[in-house]
Protein backbone atom coordinates (compact mmCIF):
# COMPACT_ATOMS: atom_id res chain seq x y z
CA UNK A 1 0.00 0.00 0.00
CA UNK A 2 1.15 3.65 -1.15
CA UNK A 3 0.03 7.11 0.53
CA UNK A 4 -0.46 10.13 -0.14
CA UNK A 5 -2.49 13.45 -0.35
CA UNK A 6 -5.27 13.85 -2.36
CA UNK A 7 -6.49 16.35 -4.82
CA UNK A 8 -9.62 16.60 -5.15
CA UNK A 9 -11.35 18.15 -8.54
CA UNK A 10 -15.26 18.20 -9.74
CA UNK A 11 -17.06 15.67 -12.03
CA UNK A 12 -16.69 16.19 -16.04
CA UNK A 13 -13.21 17.40 -15.58
CA UNK A 14 -12.28 18.05 -19.18
CA UNK A 15 -8.80 17.48 -20.52
CA UNK A 16 -8.81 21.34 -21.22
CA UNK A 17 -8.87 22.00 -17.28
CA UNK A 18 -5.80 19.04 -16.91
CA UNK A 19 -3.71 20.93 -19.68
CA UNK A 20 -5.41 24.12 -21.75
CA UNK A 21 -4.90 24.05 -25.22
CA UNK A 22 -2.58 26.56 -25.46
CA UNK A 23 0.10 25.15 -23.44
CA UNK A 24 0.37 22.49 -25.77
CA UNK A 25 2.55 24.38 -28.53
CA UNK A 26 5.24 23.87 -25.71
CA UNK A 27 7.81 21.87 -26.60
CA UNK A 28 7.64 19.00 -24.04
CA UNK A 29 5.70 17.51 -21.16
CA UNK A 30 8.10 19.11 -18.90
CA UNK A 31 7.69 22.64 -19.64
CA UNK A 32 3.57 21.92 -19.85
CA UNK A 33 3.64 20.54 -16.33
CA UNK A 34 3.76 23.40 -14.39
CA UNK A 35 0.53 24.37 -15.89
CA UNK A 36 -1.67 21.73 -14.67
CA UNK A 37 -4.85 22.46 -13.83
CA UNK A 38 -3.90 26.14 -13.90
CA UNK A 39 -8.03 27.44 -14.17
CA UNK A 40 -9.20 25.70 -11.28
CA UNK A 41 -5.59 25.51 -8.80
CA UNK A 42 -3.01 27.32 -10.10
CA UNK A 43 -0.94 26.39 -6.71
CA UNK A 44 -1.33 22.53 -8.23
CA UNK A 45 2.01 22.00 -9.79
CA UNK A 46 3.79 23.60 -7.02
CA UNK A 47 1.63 21.31 -4.19
CA UNK A 48 1.55 17.99 -5.63
CA UNK A 49 4.17 15.44 -4.79
CA UNK A 50 5.22 12.04 -6.03
CA UNK A 51 3.19 10.05 -4.84
CA UNK A 52 0.09 12.07 -4.43
CA UNK A 53 -3.34 11.52 -5.54
CA UNK A 54 -5.71 13.10 -7.77
CA UNK A 55 -9.42 12.29 -6.94
CA UNK A 56 -12.30 13.11 -9.03
CA UNK A 57 -16.23 12.19 -9.61
CA UNK A 58 -17.76 11.09 -12.66
CA UNK A 59 -16.60 11.10 -16.03
CA UNK A 60 -12.99 12.55 -15.71
CA UNK A 61 -10.76 13.24 -18.25
CA UNK A 62 -13.62 14.23 -20.81
CA UNK A 63 -12.89 16.54 -23.70
CA UNK A 64 -10.32 16.09 -26.33
CA UNK A 65 -8.71 13.00 -26.83
CA UNK A 66 -5.21 14.62 -25.71
CA UNK A 67 -2.63 12.45 -24.35
CA UNK A 68 -0.82 15.37 -22.96
CA UNK A 69 -2.86 15.17 -19.90
CA UNK A 70 -2.12 12.00 -18.05
CA UNK A 71 0.86 13.00 -19.04
CA UNK A 72 1.53 16.01 -17.06
CA UNK A 73 0.32 14.09 -13.99
CA UNK A 74 2.43 11.58 -14.47
CA UNK A 75 5.57 14.15 -15.00
CA UNK A 76 4.25 16.18 -11.79
CA UNK A 77 4.50 12.42 -9.87
CA UNK A 78 0.68 11.66 -9.60
CA UNK A 79 0.35 8.26 -8.17
CA UNK A 80 -2.83 7.32 -9.79
CA UNK A 81 -6.21 9.05 -10.60
CA UNK A 82 -8.99 7.52 -8.90
CA UNK A 83 -12.61 8.57 -9.91
CA UNK A 84 -15.71 7.74 -9.91
CA UNK A 85 -15.87 7.04 -13.61
CA UNK A 86 -13.77 7.71 -16.34
CA UNK A 87 -14.16 9.21 -19.83
CA UNK A 88 -12.71 6.17 -21.96
CA UNK A 89 -10.17 7.79 -23.84
CA UNK A 90 -8.61 9.86 -21.32
CA UNK A 91 -8.65 6.01 -19.18
CA UNK A 92 -7.08 4.15 -22.56
CA UNK A 93 -4.36 7.49 -22.67
CA UNK A 94 -3.56 6.87 -19.17
CA UNK A 95 -2.96 2.95 -19.37
CA UNK A 96 -0.99 3.89 -22.53
CA UNK A 97 2.12 6.16 -20.42
CA UNK A 98 1.66 4.44 -17.56
CA UNK A 99 -0.81 6.43 -15.27
CA UNK A 100 -3.18 4.10 -12.78
CA UNK A 101 -6.63 4.88 -12.74
CA UNK A 102 -8.85 3.61 -10.63
CA UNK A 103 -13.07 3.72 -10.41
CA UNK A 104 -13.97 3.91 -6.99
CA UNK A 105 -17.78 4.84 -6.82
CA UNK A 106 -17.79 5.44 -2.96
CA UNK A 107 -14.43 7.20 -2.38
CA UNK A 108 -15.03 10.56 -3.94
CA UNK A 109 -17.96 11.47 -1.80
CA UNK A 110 -16.27 10.85 1.40
CA UNK A 111 -12.71 12.03 0.76
CA UNK A 112 -11.74 16.19 0.91
CA UNK A 113 -8.94 17.86 -0.91
CA UNK A 114 -5.93 17.46 1.54
CA UNK A 115 -7.00 13.64 2.61
CA UNK A 116 -4.39 11.33 3.01
CA UNK A 117 -5.53 8.33 1.50
CA UNK A 118 -3.35 4.93 0.87
CA UNK A 119 -4.24 2.68 -2.18
CA UNK A 120 -3.05 -0.94 -3.04
CA UNK A 121 -3.68 -1.44 -6.91
CA UNK A 122 -3.10 -5.36 -6.22
CA UNK A 123 -5.87 -5.41 -3.96
CA UNK A 124 -8.21 -3.17 -5.44
CA UNK A 125 -8.72 -0.94 -2.40
CA UNK A 126 -8.62 2.33 -1.32
CA UNK A 127 -8.02 3.65 2.77
CA UNK A 128 -8.75 7.11 3.96
CA UNK A 129 -11.05 8.86 7.29
CA UNK A 130 -10.05 5.31 8.54
CA UNK A 131 -12.76 3.94 6.06
CA UNK A 132 -11.68 1.44 3.40
CA UNK A 133 -12.99 1.68 0.08
CA UNK A 134 -13.48 -1.13 -2.76
CA UNK A 135 -12.00 0.00 -6.44
CA UNK A 136 -11.48 -1.55 -9.05
CA UNK A 137 -8.93 -4.11 -9.50
CA UNK A 138 -6.84 -3.91 -12.37
CA UNK A 139 -6.45 -7.10 -14.56
CA UNK A 140 -2.60 -8.98 -14.00
CA UNK A 141 -1.52 -7.90 -17.47
CA UNK A 142 -2.65 -4.33 -16.97
CA UNK A 143 -0.82 -4.25 -13.92
CA UNK A 144 2.31 -5.48 -15.63
CA UNK A 145 1.78 -2.83 -18.61
CA UNK A 146 1.44 0.02 -15.75
CA UNK A 147 4.54 -1.64 -14.18
CA UNK A 148 6.76 -1.11 -17.26
CA UNK A 149 6.16 2.20 -17.62
CA UNK A 150 2.96 2.28 -19.94
CA UNK A 151 2.11 -0.14 -23.27
CA UNK A 152 4.70 0.96 -25.35
CA UNK A 153 7.57 0.08 -23.00
CA UNK A 154 5.73 -3.02 -22.01
CA UNK A 155 5.62 -3.87 -25.92
CA UNK A 156 9.24 -3.13 -26.04
CA UNK A 157 10.49 -5.29 -23.37
CA UNK A 158 8.08 -8.34 -25.57
CA UNK A 159 9.87 -7.89 -28.43
CA UNK A 160 13.57 -8.06 -26.67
Amino acid sequence: MSSGKIFKFHNDLDTDQIIASQYLLLPNIEEMKVHAFESLNPEFPSQVKPGDYVVGGENFGCGSSREQAPSVLKALGVQAVIAKSFARIFYRNSINIGLPVIVCKELPDAVQDGDEMELSLTEGVARAGGKTYSCTKLPEYMQKILSEGGLIASLNKEEA
